[in-house]
């Protein structure tokens, strides 16, 4: 009798960062998946350690205080058998290009997710509205992927950035999910006075304080774009007759 399992290929998410977002994630990843039983949902691994060090502080500081543990935990999905990485936190994709250079695994990129699904939902777009950490604002995490198809950026200015959108983000952190919402709510509708077409929700922590919160234009989760890019990689990969997993 042959009781081998037969291997499928493993989706590792690097997670904790936090680990609200990290379940939103994995919530979103379910949902998208076209999937009869049980048995037809992808396998997954997560590693969902939140003492990463915070991305968005570090990165300002010019700290490279994050790398450490964010190379521990892919290392961690690597010898587990997982074939490919996402990682649910816009911030931490700071990291994303040494990640990607360190591993033979494909690590998926939230920001070429969520502008591709931008595109989509919101076509003609000459104006993205970008909600998210001062860090991944400056780091152009969005920016660069709007650019690449000719859409102008808006971000909050200072005051609001300070005021409203990075005190939401430590209101979810805490679990003041109504205070968020109100704040991201003042935020989102002061870029759409500005011009903004549609909105990039470019925190993980931002869908969750806004789902159900009703805007003038589309606005993208690109946590959500992230778990559908997840999806069409596992449909893809399942297929394959050889193994995924090449450990470096």
């Amino acid at each position: 009798m042959n009781d081998a399992v037969t291997p499928l290929p493993r989706l590792g998410v690097l997670g904790g960062m936090g680990p609200l977002a990290t379940a939103d994630f994995l919530v979103k990843l379910i949902r998208a998946t076209p999937a009869a039983s049980d048995q037809e949902h992808m396998p997954v691994i997560v590693h969902n350690v939140p003492q990463v060090p915070d991305r968005s502080t570090a990165f300002l500081a010019g700290s490279d205080a994050p790398w450490p543990h964010l190379l521990d935990g892919l290392r961690t999905l690597e010898a587990a058998g997982c074939s490919a990485i996402a990682i649910p936190c816009n911030t931490a994709h700071v990291w994303h290009a040494r990640l990607a250079n360190v591993t033979a695994l494909p690590v998926l990129h939230i920001g070429e997710a969520g502008v591709d699904a931008l595109l989509k939902q919101s076509v003609g777009a000459r104006r993205g509205g970008i909600l998210a950490t001062s860090a991944t604002l400056q780091a152009r995490i969005y920016h660069d992927q709007l650019a690449i198809h000719g859409i102008a950026a808006l971000t909050p200015d200072d005051a609001l950035q300070g005021t409203h959108v990075s005190a939401a983000i430590g209101a979810v952190k805490g679990g003041r999910i109504e205070e968020a919402r109100m704040l991201l709510a003042h935020a989102a509708r002061a870029l759409i006075a500005q011009g903004a077409d549609a909105l990039l929700l470019a925190c993980t922590e931002i869908p969750v304080a806004l789902a159900g919160v009703s805007l003038d234009v589309p606005a993208i989760d690109p946590t959500d774009a992230l778990a559908r890019a997840c999806v069409g990689w596992w449909l893809e990969a399942r297929s394959e007759p050889a193994p995924l997993h090449t450990q470096l």
